[in-house]
């Protein structure tokens, strides 16, 4: 068992500084993969991409009706009708057979190719037919109700530029020219490593003075929910041995994250290990809850010390993992839904410390959820957070407050 002593934390640095030394430390990944298109949404393209073709590839009727040419419906009305002749019907997926004269027009559905000859559709609406004959009674005017060939995208378009977010729409437009394949970043490795001795996977029975592990499921949804893969590694013991090895476990990763061992007592050794393989460049963080956490560098794999509690741990993952995840993933800064709120009571803060408060919404009003470092249920029963500076030490009940919510 380890001898080390009791060291309580000093000094910490200000969530800005902080930030500022997560973001230096922190090498976006320059690897890259190809994915299937089917499975890059949400993914960060690596280079550009541009068509080569037209789309749409033809000239296409944008409405259900008749295919003519224009000039024929010239002064058409209710009383005094064009009267053309239908040669064909052209359903989506076919080609015309034919061409249209001057007096013909071909039934039409929307997005079927436009046979040769013709300039506009008339919309079903404004016709009648019977049998081989067509009246109509609204003139069109040349293009009129026709997409054009390559009125979307042409040749040499660029459709997705380096660096940018593989959104629904970004992906519609590569389908779109028949790209079934992209090339993108690769998403960050985090190994997820549990400490402690009284720690115990969720199925297993309890043994006196054991609990079970919070911190590992609610890291991995963070991970996932920001553009990282994340790999569980078995509970580390609160030993240096253990703690070493497990680092070595994890080397290949682009990320460590481990829960506990971060505080002040006597088997926190996450500080001793970060020393011994690499360098530690905070320990201490001047925020409520999470003030325990540490951050450095093993080579140049970051490597966050989370405390152990469970709010403390998951308010750190909102404040500083998530920067770390979506900069490694190359993906934008998160910006989470906010929502304005006049504060249910009176909330007292430690000034000094920059707070991370949650509430839940009721009516319009932002109800504190907060209840101890502890408890999981101040994350589970609230809709979001409030941010209150370090320098404010009271905010008063009836005040609007700025609720950044957890699901967006």
């Amino acid at each position: 068992m380890s001898t080390t002593k009791m060291r309580p934390i000093r000094e910490t640095i200000a969530l800005d500084e902080a930030l500022a030394v997560v973001a230096e430390a922190t090498r976006p990944l320059e690897r890259t993969e190809r994915v299937r298109l089917a499975n890059a949404g949400g993914r960060v393209a690596a280079r550009d991409a541009a068509s080569e073709q037209y789309v749409p590839p033809f000239d296409r009727a944008a409405m259900d009706g008749f295919a003519v040419v224009a000039e024929d419906t010239f002064g058409a009305g209710r009383y005094d009708p064009s009267v053309l002749r239908c040669v064909e019907t052209v359903f989506t997926g076919q080609t015309p057979r034919r061409g249209v004269s001057r007096g013909e027009c071909a039934q039409i559905a929307t997005g079927a190719p436009m046979p040769h000859g013709a300039d506009a559709v008339v919309m079903v609406e404004g016709t009648d037919r019977s049998d081989t004959e067509v009246r109509i009674f609204t003139p069109v005017y040349p293009r009129q109700n026709v997409g054009r060939r390559g009125a979307d995208i042409v040749p040499g378009q660029t459709l997705v530029t380096q660096g940018s977010v593989l959104s629904p729409g970004r992906i519609g437009a590569l389908a779109a020219v028949g790209i079934a394949e992209v090339e993108v970043y690769a998403k960050p490795s985090v190994a997820l490593l549990s400490t402690g001795d009284e720690i115990v996977a969720p199925g297993q029975a309890l043994a006196p003075g054991q609990i079970y592990d919070i911190n590992r499921y609610t890291m991995e949804a963070i991970v996932r929910s920001h553009g990282a893969t994340a790999v569980g590694h078995p509970t580390a013991a609160d030993t240096l041995d253990a703690l070493s090895a497990a680092v070595d476990a994890c080397a290949a990763h682009d990320l460590l994250v481990f829960s506990g061992g971060s505080s002040v007592g006597e088997r926190d050794l996450i500080v001793d290990v970060l020393q011994e393989r690499g360098e530690v460049l905070f320990h201490g963080i001047a925020v409520k809850p999470g003030k325990p956490m540490v951050f450095g560098r093993i080579g140049e794999t970051p490597v966050l010390g989370m405390p152990g509690y469970p709010t403390s741990c998951l308010s750190n993952a909102y404040m500083l993992l998530v920067p770390i995840l979506r900069r490694l993933a190359q993906l934008p800064a998160h910006r989470p839904r906010t929502v304005t709120a006049a504060l249910a009571e009176r909330v007292v803060s430690t000034t000094g410390r920059h707070q991370f408060y949650t509430v839940r919404l009721e009516d319009g009003r932002a109800v504190p959820a907060f209840k101890a470092s502890g408890d999981i249920t101040s994350m589970s029963l609230a809709d979001g957070y409030i941010e209150i500076p370090a320098q404010t030490d009271i905010v008063e009940k009836g005040e609007t407050v700025v609720v950044k919510l957890f699901v967006s």
